[in-house]
């Protein structure tokens, strides 16, 4: 009888030598860049969808929230799939579902089935973000994490940066369904990687990495999902988006039924989350994993660092919101013309990616990420230099705040989730991990709304309406101030920020 192919991660080291960890992440790269282009290309059919369903923008729009927050709520099962089914079969599986959700949408002739495939493409997102965090601290020595989260992280970026400018150009000469299939080549060379490099069960950790508790056979060990956790957890975030919705749209009452619902569900979900895991330590051989290990928050940098987390997706995703709203209706500026003017900001937050990631090695964590936060807060205060009496002056302005913030998100975005977990344990990492990026994701679409809310209260307050009003003074001051918000939410994060430093000396380049 054949023996099954062996998977492990000696076996696959022995194989491919000192280059496998760099194949491994550049495996999980490319699934990851599938995932995050199929949420932000689809903003470009949202349009040309509303016509062919013939329903309205605001039902249309579905498709990207429904995605957001699937993907969101997702996270929080990654650590217990990979313990469940291993690094290769939960990564492949969710690279299947992203194809058959891509492939399923494009083909669909009813709404109602295309927003059930961007749910399906959402879950396998969600899962599919923390892996490759979690592959870089165990699979990598520490002297290396930074750069290779550097060099992932310049990967990653071109997703968004050229997603929206490559799905313009096919809904304009295919239509609206060639975005739901562009995922397609991504998932299929991904899963061609996954089962050449992805190991079947786990990614050890060096010496370094592993804790005397952690055990090698602790990935396969099977426990059951915590339902009722996932079911709180979907429920609060559900309570607390359509919350700050309904701020903007809704009535008051509306509005803090639902926002009150999500900090009652908070509550519960903390004290099940305490239970299941007393119960687990009682019974270890037995029970329910939580679905958020509250005890990672004993650790100080992780704390922070997930307080950095939330408050900078905040300023990320709100950020990403408000500058083309800001251009287009505070300037009055055409579409093509923003996406011209960002482009040098993307280009130059690629290459400090890739810089930063090897600072990272050698510089303490706390340094480089607030370098970041001061660095952006800087570029959403600045905007209130630009003048419409200066036109001259408009356009080098907004490149340069835009540069200047780009360089400040290169800052952070390969220093916070590897300098957050250092100090958790060998067997904690996969929770860690789905924790930042779950925070991380909930602030941003906590943002989207609170830039939406936050100019439409100070639009109201200068005495116009926004779809209404072409540029002028008072319009712009509606939008400097809300810029000044984002500005005074990083100042915030600077704070936690600087309690990231760690009591050991930094990690130095080998």
């Amino acid at each position: 009888m054949a023996q099954p192919p062996d998977h492990s991660i000696a076996t696959l080291k022995a194989r491919y030598g000192e280059r496998y960890r760099w194949l491994l992440l550049l495996s999980v790269m490319v699934g990851t860049m599938a995932s995050i282009m199929s949420s932000t290309i689809i903003n470009v059919a949202i349009p040309d969808m509303s016509q062919h369903f013939t329903i309205g923008q605001a039902r249309a729009q579905w498709v990207t929230s429904g995605f957001m927050a699937a993907m969101t709520v997702s996270m929080l099962t990654t650590p217990w799939l990979l313990s469940r089914y291993g690094y290769r079969r939960t990564y492949s599986g969710c690279m299947w579902l992203l194809l058959l959700g891509g492939v399923a949408g494009g083909f669909a002739n009813d709404f109602a089935l295309v927003l059930a495939a961007r749910v399906a493409e959402g879950l396998a997102a969600g899962v599919v973000q923390p892996i490759p965090a979690i592959i870089i601290l165990r699979a990598f020595e520490p002297h290396e994490q930074g750069r290779a989260s550097g060099i992932f992280g310049m990967g990653v970026v071109l997703a968004p940066a050229l997603g929206p400018s490559m799905g313009g150009l096919l809904v304009d000469g295919f239509g609206w369904r060639s975005i739901f299939f562009m995922v397609v080549p991504f998932c299929i060379a991904s899963l061609w990687m996954a089962q050449r490099f992805v190991p079947g069960l786990s990614v050890a950790g060096s010496p370094q990495n592993r804790t005397p508790t952690s055990h090698p056979s602790s990935e396969a060990a099977g426990t059951a999902l915590d339902w009722r956790g996932l079911l709180l957890a979907t429920a609060g975030t559900l309570c607390l988006l359509n919350g700050l919705v309904e701020l903007q749209t809704g009535t008051a009452a509306s509005a803090a039924t639902l926002l009150g619902s999500a900090a009652l569900i908070l509550v519960a979900f903390v004290v099940l989350q305490r239970r299941t895991l007393k119960a687990r330590q009682r019974h270890p051989d037995q029970g329910v994993d939580p679905l958020m290990n509250l005890s990672l928050f004993a650790d100080r940098r992780f704390a922070m660092g997930s307080i950095v987390a939330f408050i900078y997706g905040i300023a990320l995703f709100g950020s990403t919101y408000l500058l083309p709203v800001y251009m287009q209706m505070g300037l009055g500026l055409s579409p093509s013309y923003v996406g011209t003017i960002l482009l040098p900001a993307g280009v130059v937050l690629a290459i400090t990616i890739a810089v930063v990631g090897r600072l990272a090695d050698r510089q303490p964590t706390h340094v480089l990420v607030s370098i970041g936060l001061v660095l952006l807060a800087v570029s959403f205060a600045l905007m209130f230099t630009i003048d419409l009496r200066r036109p001259t002056q408009i356009v080098p302005l907004l490149v340069v705040w835009a540069v200047l913030g780009r360089i400040g998100l290169g800052f952070i975005l390969p220093s916070l989730n590897i300098g957050a977990m250092r100090g958790l344990g060998h067997a904690h990492i996969p929770q860690g991990a789905s924790v930042i990026n779950f925070l991380r994701m909930l602030g941003g679409a906590a943002g989207v709304s609170l830039c939406g809310i936050v100019l439409e209260w100070r639009v109201a307050a200068h005495g116009f309406r926004l779809d209404t009003a072409s540029p002028s003074p008072e319009r712009l001051a509606a939008f400097d101030e809300t810029f000044f918000m984002l500005a005074a939410v990083c100042a915030v994060a600077l704070i936690a920020a600087l309690k990231l430093k760690s009591a050991a000396p930094a990690q130095g380049s080998k």
